[in-house]
């Protein structure tokens, strides 16, 4: 048994959950996967116990049922092995907001969001009172761009930074951290449902899994492994602050007022 926490990473069936298994075993991390095909959870489990001599468990669940996302958050609060939770899980939902089904996006924003909100509150409460523990949550850049058309998609990804820059400065305060990862287009299957024409130039997962742990090792708050000036960043999160400076007004703007 490995003397580092345990990883437990839903989505591990494949792309970035898969790679991040693999990076993570690759450290010496025994670990909890998490994902609905329990075939393709096996065959990446007997390959890293192979690999790099780690234990696998595995623990297949679909998110969106009630009863199976029960199970993963009482592993994550039972389990004081567990240190490391990478929120990966998410998807998309083919089409425009019109033509979407309420149901289909109902079952993403379970999926992208309510888990990530979930799964974080039940390891939460252990690493705090802990002084330890570490928390990734995979994020989008789409979640700084609600004009590019996947409306929904991009609320979810958006929602995932904000809880996840909220809970590093909450949580952070007792030693746990909490890094939102936000990727722009990344070779996964979430593209499947767009035809490969239609598709822009993409990343390779494991650069910018690499990306994103090196920006881990850091503790950043926020890593964008796409992302080449950070000064862009930077500024986006002075102009934010600053904005929310100059709203502890008690009176309207002067735009507002009614003319005279």
């Amino acid at each position: 048994m490995s003397s580092k926490s345990t990883v437990l990473i839903t989505g591990a069936s494949t792309g970035i959950g898969a790679t991040y298994a693999q990076r993570f075993a690759e450290r010496g991390h025994d670990l909890v996967l998490v994902a609905r095909n329990i075939e393709k959870l096996e065959a990446n489990a007997a390959k890293l116990r192979q690999q790099a001599g780690i234990n696998v468990d595995l623990l297949p669940a679909d998110l969106t049922d009630e009863t199976q996302l029960q199970a993963v958050e009482t592993r994550l609060r039972d389990d004081a092995s567990i240190g490391i939770l990478v929120n990966n899980a998410g998807g998309n939902v083919g089409g425009t907001f019109v033509t979407q089904s309420v149901g289909d996006l109902t079952k993403l924003v379970t999926l992208n969001a309510t888990s990530i909100l979930r799964l974080s509150h039940a390891v939460a409460p252990r690493f705090a009172e802990k002084g330890e523990g570490s928390i990734i949550n995979i994020s989008s850049v789409l979640g700084l761009a609600p004009e590019w058309g996947t409306s929904v998609y991009s609320a979810t990804k958006a929602f995932v930074l904000s809880i996840s820059q909220a809970l590093q400065a909450e949580l952070g305060q007792s030693g746990v951290y909490v890094q939102a990862v936000l990727p722009a287009a990344t070779r996964t299957d979430i593209w499947n449902f767009v035809a490969e024409d239609k598709r822009p130039p993409m990343m390779e997962v494991a650069e910018m899994v690499d990306a994103a742990l090196v920006g881990f090792d850091r503790r950043e708050g926020v890593t964008i492994p796409h992302l080449h000036e950070e000064a862009h960043w930077v500024a986006m999160e002075a102009a934010r602050k600053a904005l929310m400076q100059d709203t502890g007004h008690t009176s309207a703007a002067s735009r507002y007022l009614a003319a005279n």
